[in-house]
């Protein structure tokens, strides 16, 4: 099995292709099957080729033509499926790596526009205003209809300190609106920690990077010794995290599962789509040589009260954690509905530098139910008074991306889940009588200060 894994190269959950993709790739063998060939639809391909080579108002060279051929077969298919020339496939080498340059948003098109899935933490995006359900109809003096979604990454990568204009169409704004956002080399730092109370411990993670399980392996072993002994109780923050690599969220899952559980598993049309992932170092390792970075963590965190915090904007590896700890019931998921990726994609080398990104499963929690444009729905659902109005309005999820993958299940939507009882308090006004958003881990988080009334009424009972 671990080295089906270790060949097969599953790790693209990156939420869509755009300023942030978190793929990773290997070579994978070519397979035998010989498929019959659609002698009539080549036919056709083959008369259109040749009608416009003859006729088309200028000069075109064959090259063009076959690369954006495979580009439309690839895009047609859902919204995650693509090619990449030999820039695009660098470009998702260098991604995981957790520092690249651009502007820090993801995004996928629709209506032949860019629109924002999310601008990325602590970014130039995220300072500049941009917010998710924006579309990009112009960068600079160039419109975006037209344009392909790597076309228009690339438009967007520049030079760190350079400048570049958006404008933008914003739901309820009467006008476009325009934006100027400065380029930066990307440095997202995947997991941040603090001691939140005495005894209770606050991670979060904003994306899964290839060092993501060693960097929560080295601060759940700080916040022990800034409490000078085990915790109480923990809270994993994944809200707004797009996702990334998948030995990154088994990774995270086996620091707190016991080993060898089921994390995550895949359903494909190939044998090699078809996966067991564990939480065992032959899974998140995947034969690298390293040393088990969660060897030494203490066997406290195995059976620590927890509480995960999710929202629209938690996709993908984000997903897998949060449905591998409720299936074990490990963990308490607190917060609103997630986003709803659970396909896979696989890095396909073509040779020449290039590769495709192609869709070849579904990821399944271990209870076997279907991530995919469903998401996961929280055990305990509370809204953010902040954010709930522009949730419902702005938030995007997979179901609402055109030609997505159904889920395989049940019928393809979205369940919104409500509170039960009296809605949430407004903890702060501003004018306008509207709450305060409030950044992610602050002290007027209204999410993780449920999350932590809720660690702490437990404490009490269990002291009883």
């Amino acid at each position: 099995m671990s080295r089906r894994f270790k060949e097969y190269g599953l790790v693209s959950i990156g939420l869509v292709a755009g300023i942030l993709i978190s793929l990773h790739f290997s070579a994978v063998a070519e397979k035998d099957t010989q498929l019959p060939l659609p002698v009539e639809e080549l036919r056709a391909f083959a008369d259109v080729f040749g009608r416009i080579k003859s006729d088309y108002v200028e000069p075109v060279s064959d090259k063009k033509l076959i690369t954006e051929a495979i580009n439309g077969m690839l895009s047609g298919l859902d919204p995650h499926s693509a090619y990449l020339d030999a820039e695009g496939f660098k470009e998702l080498q260098v991604g995981t790596q957790g520092e690249f340059g651009g502007l820090g948003i993801e995004v996928g098109m629709e209506d032949g526009l860019v629109k924002v899935i999310s601008p990325i933490e602590d970014t130039p995006a995220f300072k500049a205003g941009i917010k998710s359900g924006d579309l990009i109809i112009k960068l600079d003096d160039t419109l975006v209809k037209g344009l392909t979604l790597n076309d228009a990454v690339k438009r967007m990568r520049g030079k760190p300190g350079s400048d570049i204009m958006l404008t933008i169409v914003r739901k309820n704004e009467a006008k476009p609106l325009q934006i100027k956002v400065t380029r930066a080399v990307i440095k997202v730092q995947s997991v941040k920690s603090k001691l939140v109370d005495p005894g209770y411990g606050f991670v979060r993670i904003t994306q899964f990077q290839e060092h993501t399980g060693e960097n929560l392996a080295t601060a759940l072993q700080n916040l022990r010794k800034q409490n000078n002994g085990p915790l109480q109780g923990l809270v994993l923050d994944l809200r707004n995290d797009p996702g990334g690599l998948l030995t990154g969220a088994v990774g995270v899952s086996a620091a707190f599962l016991p080993k060898d559980a089921l994390v995550v598993y895949t359903e494909g049309r190939t044998e090699d789509a078809k996966m067991r992932l564990m939480a065992n170092p032959d899974f998140y390792l995947r034969g690298s040589g390293k040393e088990d970075y969660l060897k030494d963590l203490p066997g406290e965190y195995k059976n620590l009260p927890m509480v995960v915090l999710v929202n629209g904007g938690s996709a993908s590896a984000s997903e897998i954690v949060a449905g591998a700890l409720q299936d074990h019931k490990r963990a308490v998921i607190m917060g609103t509905q997630s986003f709803g990726k659970g396909s896979v994609q696989t890095i396909l080398p073509l040779g020449n530098n290039t590769a495709i990104k192609l869709t070849t499963a579904r990821y399944y929690t271990p209870s076997g139910r279907s991530i995919q444009a469903k998401g996961i729905v929280p055990d305990i659902v509370v809204e953010d008074p902040a954010t709930a109005a522009m949730d419902s309005t702005f938030r995007l999820r997979e179901a609402d991306l055109d030609k997505h993958l159904t889920n395989g299940q049940a019928e393809d939507k979205i369940e919104t889940a409500k509170p039960a009882g009296k809605s949430a308090p407004k903890d702060k006004e501003t004018d306008g009588n509207k709450p305060e958003i409030a950044e992610f881990g602050s002290k007027n988080d209204y999410q993780l200060n449920r999350a932590l009334d809720l660690l702490k009424g437990a404490s009490i009972l269990r002291g009883k």
